[in-house]
This record gives C-alpha cells, sequence and structure tokens, in this order.
C-alpha cells in the first residue's frame, strides 16, 4: 500500500483553478493487476480504506493506492483526467453540484457511510440559549449550505421559504426569530469558528479532526440523502477492481470497523 497525502488549501466550488494530481488511474485502466489509485479525504475516509487495504483487500486480490486531499474539488477532477481511478470523499448532492458547475463524467457506485453535520458551540449549552443576533457559522459550498439551513430549520431556529427545499442559501430564510446572523466559510475553518462564533455548524470529517465533542444538535440518519461514497468514472466503475473494493466497503467487517472506530456519532455506515 502506498499512501499519499496531497495537503492543498480547501476551495469553494466556484473555484476555476485547480491543479492535476499524480496518480495511476491510466495504468490501471490498461492493466487489470495493477493498483487502483483512490483519493480519499484524510478523515474519515483515507482511515476507512486504509483499514480496507490492510486487512480485506489482500483476500480479494486488489491493491490499493491511497491518495489524500484536503481539497473537496481535485479529486473529482483527477478522475475525470483519468489520473485517479476513483475517489471517496464526497455524497450525491455535493458530486451533482460539482458536476453542474464544471462538468465531468463520473458514476457513483457504492455509499458507504455518513458523517451527520453538528452543531458546536462553547457559548451556549443549547440552541434554545443563542442570544438575540447570534452568529452562526456555515459550510459556504452551495449542498452542504443548504443542509445546514435545514438543520437550524428542523430545530426551529428559522424557517425557509416554501419550496427552496433543494439548493436553499440564506436568502430563502423566511423567518428568523432571534435576528442570527450566518457566517459562511470554508468547512476547513468550521471548528475553529466554533471559539468565535455563538454555535458552528461543522462536517463530520473535520469535527473528527478537530476532536470537537459534545455537539448541541446532530442531523437525523434516517433518509439522509448525504452519505458518502465510492465514485468513478463511467468506464471505471464496472472495472472488477473497482467492483469488489464496492464490495468491501460494505462488507460486515467495514461496518463494524465505523462503530468501533468513531462510536456511532460523528461517522455512522450507511443504512
Amino acid at each position: 500500500m502506498r499512501i499519499r497525502s496531497l495537503a492543498v488549501v480547501l476551495t469553494a466550488v466556484s473555484s476555476l483553478a485547480l491543479a492535476g494530481c499524480g496518480g495511476g488511474g491510466t495504468d490501471a485502466a490498461q492493466d487489470p493487476n495493477a493498483p487502483l489509485a483512490i483519493g480519499v479525504s484524510p478523515q474519515p475516509h483515507g482511515e476507512i480504506l486504509k483499514y480496507v487495504d490492510e486487512n480485506l483487500a489482500p483476500k480479494a486480490g486488489i491493491d490499493l493506492e491511497i491518495e489524500q486531499f484536503d481539497d473537496y474539488n481535485r479529486p473529482n477532477e483527477a478522475v475525470a483526467n483519468g489520473e485517479l481511478d476513483a475517489n471517496y470523499f464526497q455524497h450525491k448532492p455535493y458530486l451533482a453540484e460539482y458536476q453542474a458547475q464544471r462538468g465531468g463524467e463520473f458514476e457513483w457506485v457504492q455509499t458507504v457511510h455518513l458523517e451527520p453535520l453538528s452543531i458546536y458551540s462553547k457559548k451556549v449549552k443549547s440552541l434554545q440559549e443563542l442570544p438575540n443576533g447570534a452568529r452562526i457559522a456555515l459550510p459556504n459550498d452551495p449542498s452542504n449550505l443548504t443542509r445546514s439551513l435545514k438543520l437550524l430549520e428542523d430545530n426551529g431556529i428559522i424557517k425557509l421559504k416554501p419550496g427552496s427545499e433543494q439548493g436553499a442559501g440564506v436568502r430563502d430564510v423566511a423567518e428568523n426569530p432571534k435576528n442570527v446572523e450566518f457566517q459562511e466559510l470554508s468547512s476547513d475553518q468550521l471548528p475553529r469558528a466554533v471559539d468565535d462564533s455563538d454555535a458552528a455548524i461543522v462536517n463530520g470529517n473535520f469535527a473528527l479532526k478537530a476532536n470537537l465533542t459534545d455537539p448541541l444538535v446532530v442531523e437525523k440518519a434516517e433518509n439522509n440523502p448525504y452519505a458518502n461514497g465510492l465514485v468513478a468514472s463511467p468506464a471505471m466503475a464496472k472495472d472488477p477492481r473497482v467492483q469488489k473494493l464496492a464490495e468491501l466497503l460494505r462488507s460486515p467487517e467495514v461496518k463494524d470497523y465505523i462503530n468501533k472506530t468513531y462510536g456511532g456519532i460523528s461517522v455512522i455506515p450507511a443504512d
């Protein structure tokens, strides 16, 4: 197994500057015995894939080359260019948003786990204690922004305009009785915003990285469309090795690993 860590600045979905990454995608497509180059976020995706590579992949006859990214755009760019064989870091709404803005051909291969959004605060012990004019930090990428606003609506902080369930932004807040001020930040900045804001809504992988605990509210898992999964190009999605990897990622062993490692809070196996 080879793990590369490509630490780059997290960029918004609308960013136009993308850099290529090294990988083995082209070689794997030509050689059915070549390692699969998979792009991942370090936590939890990289940890889960490392477990698969060390414990399950050898018996399945596949070899993995894991490449780690802190950037949310580059793994899709690398798959589209054939520099990676697949990636594992995103949910379906994010992929759809990426394709709408940047193009590329992709195929969803397998759903693996959910990272519930959680609301953290060091200033209040419940959302009901938020003061008038409270500042809440939110993810600034459109899919997770919509998701965050729905989480606030579900917990009685705001109400959204009817019909804005898909693609809702701050402009779609119809009722805001506490006059909440919204601060949109890149996802990697949100853990630090817990100290500066009255509350911050943090993605599960970044909460893990920052060792955040005791959230005020956790997003419900039932019928949640934001589960993360394995994505490939249409051609590589049909590759037998990618199909084997998909089976391993949904195996009982991986489900047990996720539950034991993450305690059933920040990361949970998909239904």
